[in-house]
């Protein structure tokens, strides 16, 4: 705002008192202060508010306004409320300066002044980054990107004085501005994450408002200029891929004017997410062809020498051929509508798409859980490919070769790992009628070995779909042999089995207090050896005899025999 403008509102009670040749000198901030030297607080453009408490005479105001003139500060109003009058010192050592100079009536606080001023220089500013911003996006839709999130964040970092960073669903940071410093937390980034998620889920327009320990933060929701084009698709669609700007501050009291520009921001932003989704688009196709011809029983070479094709894309630079690791990933939601679900294709009802496309959904999710956060490059999403097929998402992971000096320990990606990455900001966007369910296979070293990859992998699925939780996810670890067909026995199926077999035991031990269930598990633990068996539960041998003799006997089965050693260790761990 200009000098000029001050004076055109009553409501300020300011009077020109010299300087009329410098009013349209340029206001970017207001300082009130009544020390005698305040040069450490200026940068420049300010107009200094005082009340005149550090003119103790005459002598006093020629070396207060030399030092006010050469940090370059706009002007300088002396309150009225103190002396009566502005000292005639003060205003010749102005005029000498050419430092205009305002008397402010006793009856206008300097708060008063001081909020007019910020809120015009505020609202000034956020029209000149607004221009910025709009040039800004021009030339990244139509060219090269020019420097990305980074350089719109450092905007509104230099000119708002706002820290702000760009989230992914899952709480990674993308982007922050220069003011911002040092990434936010972790736990604070998942949190920010979970709030956004929940809060899109209800349909509530943006942004929204988040509070982390004493902190406020606003969210407001990035939308591909793609998909944010069908505002009628189902919020779902969406939700669990959108980017979000996260900016400390409260926006609940910001004019519409801010609000607007930090609009246009996201939108700006969403370019370049655009221009993200479209580089993916090679190793998207990469790992559907490499997909396509493991499905089909396409020849080991064939595959091989399409994975030759990809390794240079996946990792530039990587000398031998890597090894591979297989993610199969599916996201399902509850019928919508308020009718009944449709039959599962887990087998256990309850749950289908809903209508949605769900493979380019759960596609998009995927390529986010796999970004490492600690590889370098311009991209952390370079060492990702991810196709679909029907409601499943499969990504193709390439792993650098292991070295010779290996310890053998586990390498690859970790479902406990992945799991507990996205687990809670997932779980916020899924809310009460979504599931997410990953499998991650082993390491294979060859072509030959893909194929396997991938039906453990979706095994693996398979079997976290069978648990309870929003988000769920299984290893190859966990795909031993009773662990693999479980989940997938019909609950009214299991609880004949177990009840035929064990409901005999459990009323005996009901009326006898003879802990045959215990001793049942304790000797199939120790693989039938009496010795340890009789060890472990403190027992004499023939006491553990006696016991496991009543056990067939109520049972009709023989412990020696393995087949009914196998039943009895499956009822035990499906009950």
């Amino acid at each position: 705002m200009r000098l000029r403008a001050l004076l055109d509102t009553d409501a300020l009670g300011l009077r020109l008192l010299g300087g009329e040749d410098e009013l349209d000198r340029t206001v970017r901030g207001v300082m009130t202060t009544d020390l005698k030297d305040p040069s450490r607080y200026l940068s420049g453009g300010e107009l200094v508010l005082t009340g005149l408490a550090w003119r103790h005479g005459a002598a006093d105001s020629e070396p207060f306004v030399r030092i006010l003139a050469a940090a370059g500060v706009a002007a300088l109003a002396a309150g009225e409320a103190e002396l009566g009058d502005v000292p005639e010192d003060l205003v010749l050592a102005c005029v000498r300066h050419r430092l205009p100079l305002f008397a402010v009536h006793e009856s206008v606080a300097f708060a008063t002044i001081t909020e007019h001023v910020v809120r015009q220089v505020s609202g000034e500013r956020a029209g000149d980054l607004a221009a910025v911003v709009d040039r800004h996006r021009r030339m990244m839709t139509s060219g090269p990107a020019g420097g990305g999130p980074d350089v719109v964040l450092d905007l509104l970092g230099t000119d708002l004085d706002l820290r702000a960073w760009v989230l992914s669903p899952t709480g990674r940071p993308i982007a922050g501005s220069k003011l911002a410093g040092a990434a936010l937390p972790a736990d604070v980034s998942a949190k920010l994450a979970a709030e956004h998620l929940a809060a899109a889920r209800t349909g509530r327009r943006g942004p929204h408002r988040a509070l982390v320990g004493t902190t406020t933060y606003s969210l407001f929701p990035i939308r591909s200029s793609g998909r944010s084009a069908a505002a009628s698709r189902d919020v779902r669609e969406t939700v669990l891929s959108d980017w979000l700007l996260a900016v400390e501050a409260d926006a609940g009291d910001w004019p519409a004017e801010r609000l607007d520009l930090l609009q246009g921001v996201t939108q700006l932003i969403a370019v370049e997410r655009d221009r993200r989704d479209a580089a993916r688009t090679v190793r998207r196709r990469l790992a559907q062809e490499v997909l396509e011809l493991v499905q089909t029983g396409a020849a080991p070479a064939e595959i091989a020498a399409r994975l030759r094709v990809a390794a240079p894309v996946l990792l530039p630079g990587l000398g031998a051929a890597p090894h591979w690791q297989v993610v199969v990933a599916r996201v399902e939601w509850e019928e919508v509508g308020g009718g009944p679900a449709g039959p599962s294709v887990e087998g256990g009802g309850g749950r289908r798409a809903g209508g949605i496309e769900g493979g380019p959904v759960t596609q998009s999710l995927l390529e986010e859980i796999l970004v490492d956060p600690l590889t370098s490059g311009p991209e952390h999403s370079d060492r990702i490919a991810v196709a679909h097929t029907g409601e499943e998402a499969i990504a193709l992971v390439p792993l650098p070769a292991v070295s010779a000096e290996h310890d053998g320990s586990e390498s690859g990606i970790l479902a406990d790992t992945l799991l507990e990455a996205v687990r809670d900001p997932l779980s916020a966007g899924l809310n009460d009628d979504g599931r997410l369910t990953l499998g991650v296979s082993a390491a294979v070293h060859s072509a030959e070995g893909l194929r396997g990859a991938l039906e453990e992998a979706r095994h693996a699925r398979r079997v976290a779909a069978a648990r309870p939780g929003r988000v769920c996810a299984a290893g190859h670890q966990e795909l031993a042999s009773h662990v693999l067909l479980l989940p997938f026995v019909p609950d009214d199926v299991r609880r004949a089995f177990t009840a035929r077999l064990l409901d005999p035991l459990r009323d005996y031990d009901r009326r006898h207090r003879a802990e045959l269930i215990p001793t049942l598990e304790a000797f199939l633990d120790c693989d039938g050896s009496w010795t340890r068996c009789a060890t472990r539960l403190h027992l004499h041998v023939n006491t553990l005899r006696y016991r496991v003799g009543r056990i067939e006997q109520l049972t009709g089965r023989d412990l020696s025999r393995l087949e009914d050693k196998l039943d009895f260790f499956l009822a035990l761990r499906m009950s």
